[in-house]
Parts: structure tokens; C-alpha cells; sequence
């Protein structure tokens, strides 16, 4: 198993990083790398719940996905297990710190080849997510 791993801090309370990850509305314009787009076709937050969606590129490719929700600890963490290819599970972790919240973030994924396939896509992206993620919270320019 290969992981990527990145954390960041925002200027927020762990209340209000969970918040922007459970409303399907305010997720879907921040997840995913720069350019993309989001359509939500399931979005059941809770554990054991399905998240069907559609990751549309900057180019108007289309990229079907299906996730599951396996862990939910509110203002705590979030474990996401993307069920399609490339399989993963993805961790976020809500840590209370001086001024905020220091979100962890890390994708293990399955197969160590496909990681590596991946790693020069997967490791910016998972920055510009965060980058995304800080504009929705109102902390840099959208």
C-alpha cells in the first residue's frame, strides 16, 4: 500500500473544515484538482453511505466515481473508500490547533504500482484540493 499524505492549516474551527465536507453543495465546488467540476448523483454522509459522482474536467471529459463513507466521527474524521479504480481509501482528520484546524489528509492506495502511475498527478492535485477547500472556507481569493 502506498499513501500520499499533505496537511494544512486553516484558520477555522474543526466545526466549520467538517461543515464544507459534509454539505454536498459547498464539497462540490471545492473537491478535486484545479478546473474540475462536480455533479453528485448520491451523496449519503453517513457511515456505510454511497457517494456517486462525476469529476468533470477541465477539458469536458467526464470521470465517473463511487466512494463509501466508512467512518464518520463529526469534527473529528471522515474515511472516504473510493470502490471504483483507482481503488483507495482516503483519511481526513480534524485536529484542533492554535488558531484553527490542521486538516490531515492522506490516500492510501491499493496497488503501489498504481500509486506510482498516479503520483505525479495524484500529489499536486491533492494540494490544489486543499488550495479549493480554503477558498470555499473564504480564507484566499476563489
Amino acid at each position: 500500500m502506498t499513501c500520499f499524505s499533505t496537511s494544512r492549516h486553516f484558520a477555522r474551527t474543526p466545526a466549520e473544515v467538517f461543515a464544507a465536507v459534509r454539505d454536498p453543495e459547498r464539497l462540490a465546488r471545492w473537491w478535486g484538482p484545479d478546473g474540475f467540476t462536480n455533479r453528485f448523483e448520491r451523496f449519503e454522509f453517513q457511515p456505510g453511505g454511497c457517494w456517486y459522482f462525476t469529476m468533470i474536467g477541465p477539458d469536458g471529459t467526464a470521470y465517473p466515481n463511487q466512494a463509501e463513507f466508512t467512518r464518520i466521527e463529526p469534527e473529528c474524521c471522515v474515511v472516504i473508500r473510493h470502490t471504483c479504480a483507482p481503488h483507495f481509501t482516503l483519511t481526513l482528520t480534524f485536529e484542533p490547533e492554535a488558531g484553527g484546524t490542521r486538516l490531515h489528509w492522506a490516500q492510501a492506495f491499493d496497488d503501489p504500482a498504481v500509486a506510482e502511475a498516479l503520483r505525479a498527478i495524484v500529489v499536486p492535485a491533492n494540494e490544489q484540493n486543499l488550495d479549493r477547500l480554503a477558498a470555499v472556507l473564504g480564507l484566499t481569493p476563489a
